[in-house]
């Protein structure tokens, strides 16, 4: 019988070793599977390159994993924002290092691991530092940059719903990368707010298939200062 639901986040990670490249889901603050962060931290792997869309906010989550200690570089699209004080000073200090890359060009180079393509020419970054080392070509009259896709050891995702199979339903923004960093890794996590028996699933509302999620952990939802709980946008 498939059941790809774990007893613990412990469990879940418990084989991560130390150097693997970790795809972690979330725009902002919007889809951040922050308890798969914490329990990354307890699990002690070091030497990771983590693959964010940026470098983390205020001292929680991401930030949090940066200021332990456990990253060695960090592939993203904004490193800086009013809040990313923990990646400016490991960076500043020389303790980090940072591949920068387009968001559009992020987003298809995790899509091309996915879908099994070898690399993809696009004109962003032509003429840029960007694109310094890197493969060029002109295409019908416009120059275009060679990328190359990003495959990972692990993909943290946070979804609303899934099965023991390990099919997930998303919450709106809440989305964004997990799907095609689900697809890019050799193994997947996903926290998800409630588990459901199969068949419950809706299958045109599945959008990431199980066989793209090898283990799943039940999380409970954040309570706000009025009492309530708070989702994502």
């Amino acid at each position: 019988m498939i059941d790809k639901v774990a007893s613990s986040i412990a469990e879940a990670l418990a084989d991560t070793p130390d150097g693997a490249t970790v795809m972690i889901g979330g725009f902002g603050t919007a889809g951040i599977p922050n308890e798969l962060i914490e329990g990354l931290i307890e699990q002690g792997a070091c030497g990771l390159t983590v693959v964010n869309n940026n470098a983390g906010n205020g001292d929680t989550g991401l930030a949090a994993l940066l200021k332990a200690g456990r990253v060695r570089k960090i592939i993203c699209s904004f490193p800086r924002q009013a809040d990313s004080h923990v990646f400016d000073g490991l960076y500043g200090s020389g303790k980090i290092e940072l591949e920068l890359v387009p968001q559009g060009n992020l987003a298809e180079r995790i899509r091309a691991a996915g879908a099994g393509i070898g690399g993809f020419f696009t004109p962003t970054g032509y003429g840029t530092e960007l694109a310094m080392g890197k493969e060029t070509r002109e295409i019908e009259g416009r120059m275009y940059v060679l990328e190359q896709p990003i495959h990972a050891d692990l993909a943290l995702i946070k979804a609303e719903r899934g099965d023991r199979w390990g099919n997930l339903t998303f919450r709106k923004a809440a989305r964004n990368f997990g799907p095609v960093m689900a697809m890019a890794a050799r193994k997947t996590v996903a926290s998800v707010h409630e588990i459901v028996a199969l068949g419950e699933l809706n299958p045109e509302s599945v959008v990431t298939p199980g066989i793209f999620v090898h283990r799943i952990v039940k999380i409970g939802r954040t309570a706000t200062a009025a009492g309530g709980f708070r989702k994502e946008a």
